[in-house]
């Protein structure tokens, strides 16, 4: 998933980055409002953790911009300012979920999960014949193998099994790979997806490119 962690404290949002980005997913940080709505605006996310108490105005502000707009992209509230009045004016600001500071991560991760798949309406595993993709796990496998897989090739197939059969677009697969002061190339990704089509060899799971439109993973004939 990529990810945004809207946060000003730097120590805390660099912990969020390490510790999201060993799970696999992409982070990029903005540290105060300004940074965060034009992240918002400019780059499709997954998921968005977002403090209110940011120093140049309150992170409430960037949501209801993205709502007003038509994004519906799954907001956690992780902020200091926890009490009653405060959670429901972010939720009714459009927040999907609310934490209260101090939280642990793995709760964090736990509730990003939760988000993404009332969003998308996934379960927790996909498969496409052999291959399993287990999203609590972070885990794939071919049978009962386990697949090694690099973080961007698990990002590619996370992406193809979300759910399996849709239709991927070349752009939006090069911008959840991408950092903001480097795109992705076309050939670049072109690359990782050769490498994941000979990983899934024997699976009976394929990545078929449809021409001006991007990919999909599919049973394989």
């Amino acid at each position: 998933m990529r990810i945004l962690v809207v946060e000003d404290d730097a120590l805390l949002s660099q912990t969020m980055r390490r510790s999201l980005s060993e799970a696999n997913h992409h982070v990029d940080v903005a540290s105060n409002l300004a940074q965060a709505e034009h992240f918002w605006r400019v780059q499709e996310f997954d998921a968005v953790l977002l403090d209110l108490s940011l120093p140049d105005g309150s992170g409430l502000k960037a949501l209801r911009e993205a709502r007003a707009r038509g994004d519906r992209t799954p907001v956690l509230i992780l902020t200091a300012r926890n009490r009653t009045e405060e959670r429901i004016a972010g939720l009714d600001a459009g927040a999907d979920d609310y934490l209260g500071k101090p939280f642990d991560l793995a709760e964090v991760e736990a509730r990003l999960r939760a988000l993404v798949r009332r969003r998308l309406d996934l379960t927790d595993q996909a498969r496409v014949g052999a291959l399993l993709l287990d999203r609590r796990a972070r885990r794939a496998f071919i049978g009962n193998d386990p697949l090694d897989l690099p973080a961007r090739e698990f990002e590619v197939l996370w992406e193809l099994m979300s759910p399996p059969g849709r239709v991927v677009s070349k752009t939006s697969l090069s911008n959840k790979l991408s950092d903001f002061d480097e795109a992705l190339g076309a050939n670049a990704l072109e690359a990782f997806i050769s490498r994941l089509r000979k990983k899934l060899s024997g699976s009976g799971a394929g990545i078929r490119t449809l021409r001006g439109l991007g990919y999909v993973l599919e049973i394989q004939a």
